[in-house]
């Protein structure tokens, strides 16, 4: 039953999407995806009350602790990552466009450590410049139009501290491989964008299950 609702809301996604991509509404349209999940997690299709197991294992394979450092967490969605950074130790500021999704949150983790915070990926504040020393993207850049990607990864690769690292989660495909529906699987020349944006690729992971196939990237400045 579980997978029907998300796969029902997966095509429910799909289709606010064609009705407000065209008009440029993006904040809109990811809050209207969380107001009209009606506080069902599984109205939401990448909501798994969980955090993702891409990130999560290499998290734990590198045994990555905060010791107090900044971690930033772009499109928290209802805050799994954000609350397992906590959990490591780092002091962690997440956001997302969606002020239902930030409200979601602060219900679901009331007495969080996390600064949860409703903002725009492009009109972020100054202060988050070179900030954070993790910064933690999963699945934010693949729902975003292919217009927008440029802009979207120069800004997430604005947030990374000095000697800060960036670790993407997406799914990926090869540029010759039908993109499909929204989301948008990336491809490794989507990514290169990093590193013309001032960070160098530390590794790359093509992670492949039988139901899906994940670049996983770390990236330094």
């Amino acid at each position: 039953m579980a997978l029907d609702k998300k796969a029902q809301a997966g095509q429910r996604v799909r289709e606010l999407a064609q009705r407000m991509l065209p008009t440029g509404d993006i904040a809109g349209l990811f809050d209207a995806v969380y107001a009209t999940a009606n506080g069902d997690a599984s109205g939401v299709p990448w909501a798994d009350l969980q955090p993702h197991p891409v990130s999560l294992a290499w998290l734990q394979q590198h045994n990555v602790l905060g010791h107090k450092r900044r971690a930033l967490v772009v499109g928290c969605g209802l805050g799994d990552d954000a609350e397992d950074l906590a959990g490591r130790g780092f002091v962690v500021t997440a956001f997302d466009v969606s002020p239902t999704a930030i409200a979601w949150c602060q219900r679901r983790f009331p007495a969080s450590s996390v600064n949860y915070q409703v903002a725009d990926l492009f009109n972020a504040p100054s202060a988050w410049q070179q900030a954070f020393d993790l910064v933690q993207e999963i699945y934010t850049i693949q729902a975003l139009p292919v217009t927008m990607r440029r802009q979207a990864i120069e800004h997430i690769a604005s947030f990374v501290a000095p000697d800060g690292q960036l670790l993407i989660v997406c799914r990926g495909r090869e540029p010759q491989d039908d993109p499909g529906a929204m989301p948008w699987p990336l491809t490794r020349a989507d990514l290169d964008i990093f590193q013309q944006s001032g960070l160098h690729e530390e590794s790359f992971e093509d992670i492949r299950s039988e139901d899906a196939r994940h670049f996983r990237v770390v990236y330094r400045r």
